[in-house]
């Protein structure tokens, strides 16, 4: 069955619209044509968090409450999905919910833009939590910015939220909202607006359909970078295929020593799996964004968009890991392989990425480091990653590789071979970090200059070593 119309939950109500426009975004369409305007526009690029809602989904017949950028997300994106905003968090009576209370008992506001952000961050930060210590806060927190209160008063108002019950009128509802998001079942989206296209295909087997239809089409998964042609380029996208709601790409599998995640699985999903493996994975992955981008973004997206400071590229390349492609018929490249030049891929015309496999190293030492201007949310200047493999004390195995020092992310081929067979010694490694000039030629950019690039690229070399050396993390934060 195939349907021109979205469905949505808001205000306990079923809310259907036909042939929405594809690219309008959810902002607009909350404060454009909803008139709610306590959601605000800040970056248009989903760097600020004024723009934050909550979108509750149904997981295992219980809520699942997932803060986003709405400033970046296209409308189509909400079918089958419960719409929260900062308005609805107020009670029938007009009180206000714990987290309202909290912010203005502690004083969290002050000119007040930023403030109903924090308060949708906050919202799904104490519905997904039985309580709140330093670390949940301050990641719940990450992805939105204050000019005014310092951020004290606002961790403080997180901080009181442990002493308050859960009791709010979405526990009230709970039952009513799970049978409604029940009612709205999965079904292929076709719309047609102007000269606009969205499908949403429920099925690999209809999504191959519609790619040999529209070979032309956008992919369309997390939309934390295309939706950006949008919001900052002023574009237009005539057709998007949206890969959200395929099950079969929403996965995670851990066989013969080697993991395979598929392409609808979401960062924060994956970086509580890969935890388990690679502890700097998933400290990478906590400043690649937010919790609002790491909610709807994949790592098969960021492998897609091919930036030469997409931060989980490295990792994957001194990973070895494999990228599996699916069209007409399945295809393994090694990732080392993939990326041709800036922004191209080896993905051709009526393929799509199916999965990423990431073989589990149980005798290495995996180290990964981001320098980038602000720690968190920000993109890299210099993103680097090392997988050593050490045998009585002697380099067996090792590969190293670094965005941002190329057109594209790539393996630092001369340093390692400077360094295979060799003692793990400082001097080996003092020596070795004169190849990365033979494998890298930084640019200039309004992030760093290339002799910083450089500079920074050989200091990760060194610091990789001490930590090794010295079995000791050496981490500012």
């Amino acid at each position: 069955m195939t349907s021109n119309t979205i469905e949505f939950i808001l205000n306990n109500k079923i809310h259907r619209i036909s042939n929405p426009d594809p690219n309008e975004t959810i902002l607009n369409f909350v404060r454009l044509k909803l008139k709610k305007t306590g959601t605000k526009e800040g970056c248009a690029e989903g760097g600020c968090g004024a723009c934050t809602i909550v979108l509750g989904e149904l997981i295992n017949n219980n809520i699942q409450y997932k803060a986003i950028n709405a400033c970046i997300a296209f409308l189509p994106t909400i079918n089958g999905k419960q719409l929260i905003l900062v308005e609805d968090l107020v009670s029938e009576g007009g009180k206000l919910h714990p987290v309202q209370n909290a912010m203005v008992k502690f004083h969290g506001s002050q000119c007040g833009f930023c403030t109903p952000g924090f308060v949708m961050s906050m919202f799904a930060m104490y519905k997904n939590n039985k309580s709140f210590n330093d670390e949940i806060i301050n990641e719940a927190l990450s992805g939105n910015l204050c000019r005014c209160t310092g951020y004290r008063p606002i961790i403080d108002a997180a901080k009181s939220l442990n002493k308050i019950i859960d009791n709010d009128k979405f526990i009230k509802y709970k039952k009513k909202i799970v049978s409604l998001l029940k009612k709205i079942k999965v079904k292929n989206i076709e719309i047609k607006n102007e000269n606009k296209k969205y499908f949403a295909p429920k099925t690999i087997i209809e999504l191959k359909k519609i790619i040999k239809n529209h070979p032309e089409a956008k992919f369309l998964s997390g939309g934390t970078d295309l939706s950006l042609e949008v919001t900052k380029a002023r574009k237009e996208i005539e057709k998007i295929i949206s890969l959200n709601s395929i099950k079969e790409l929403d996965f995670i599998y851990n066989k013969k020593n080697e993991i395979e995640v598929g392409a609808g699985t979401s960062l924060l999903k994956f970086e509580k799996y890969i935890k388990k493996y690679y502890l700097d994975f998933d400290s990478i992955l906590k400043r690649y964004g937010s919790v609002q981008i790491r909610n709807v973004g994949t790592i098969a997206g960021n492998i897609a968009t091919a930036s030469p400071i997409g931060d989980t590229l490295p990792l994957l390349l001194a990973l070895d890991a494999k990228i599996i492609l699916d069209g007409k018929k399945k295809e393994i490249i090694p990732i080392n392989k993939f990326f041709i030049s800036y922004r191209k891929t080896r993905l051709k015309k009526g393929q799509f990425i199916f999965s990423v496999k990431i073989p589990i190293y149980k005798k290495n030492i995996f180290k990964a480091y981001k320098i980038s201007k602000r720690f968190e949310d920000d993109i890299s200047s210099v993103c680097g990653s090392f997988n050593i493999e050490i045998d009585k004390n002697r380099i067996k195995k090792i590969k190293i590789a670094y965005g941002g020092m190329s057109e594209i992310p790539k393996r630092a081929k001369n340093t390692e071979k400077s360094l295979i067979n060799s003692n793990f010694t400082e001097k080996i490694f003092y020596k070795a970090i004169k190849n990365l000039e033979k494998d890298y030629k930084p640019i200039d950019d309004m992030r760093a200059s290339k002799s910083y690039r450089m500079e920074v690229a050989k200091n990760l070399l060194m610091k990789c070593f001490l930590e090794v050396k010295n079995k000791k993390i050496l981490r500012l934060n």
